[in-house]
């Protein structure tokens, strides 16, 4: 496996032809998804180099369906690594791993028993838990939806992410230990700035 070309031709890729309106799905979340992903395999105790370069693989194509499509983005990229990943290397049953974990990132996310696939999972969401940039990473995927009319306005999007964050939990050891206390307490604030909200329209 060529996974540096790999890696190298998917970012090209999003580099150039993303649409600017993916303000949460852009260049930036892949990287912060391979960053985090590699992070948590390391402190799950993930050794074998070959499952590493599968995970970091899956990361960088794992929204890369947003090229061509937003609704089921997960299975288009799943096409795309089918199409590409041949020529750099990657063997059948590799290219159908790979899309087995890009599909556990789904919503509602599925990843089964596949410790790598739970790894990926909680690499998805890790901004969940990040103090630093919770909030303006949640604003840019507000901005986000509501380019697209999926939005209607700051109260809704308030709601859905006290219902996200109420019912969401991280799959790992690792980031149940790094991110759920401070996801909890993200959430506490959504609470108290919907209700804030609320009080000022009566």
């Amino acid at each position: 496996m060529d996974c540096l070309r790999a890696e190298t031709y998917v970012l090209n890729q999003l580099r150039r032809n993303l649409s600017p309106t993916l303000l949460y799905h852009g260049l930036h979340h892949t990287l912060d998804v391979v960053q985090q992903a590699g992070s948590l395999a390391r402190a799950e105790g993930i050794t074998d180099t070959e499952e590493l370069a599968l995970l970091r693989t899956a990361a960088y194509y794992h929204d890369a369906g947003f090229l061509t499509t937003y609704q089921g983005h997960e299975a288009a990229s799943c096409v795309l690594a089918r199409q590409v990943l041949p020529g750099f290397g990657y063997a059948a049953p590799h290219i159908e791993l790979i899309c087995e974990l890009i599909m556990a990132t789904q919503m509602p996310q599925c990843p089964g028993d596949s410790h790598l696939a739970r790894i990926l999972c909680d690499a998805d969401l890790d901004y969940l838990g990040r103090p630093a940039d919770f909030w303006p990473v949640s604003q840019t995927l507000f901005g986000e939806l509501a380019a697209r009319g999926m939005m209607a306005d700051e109260t809704a999007w308030l709601e859905l992410q006290v219902q996200f964050l109420s019912t969401h939990h991280y799959w790992t050891p690792t980031a149940t230990a790094r991110r759920e206390a401070a996801k909890q307490e993200r959430l506490a604030e959504v609470k108290e700035r919907l209700e804030s909200l609320r009080n000022s329209t009566l």
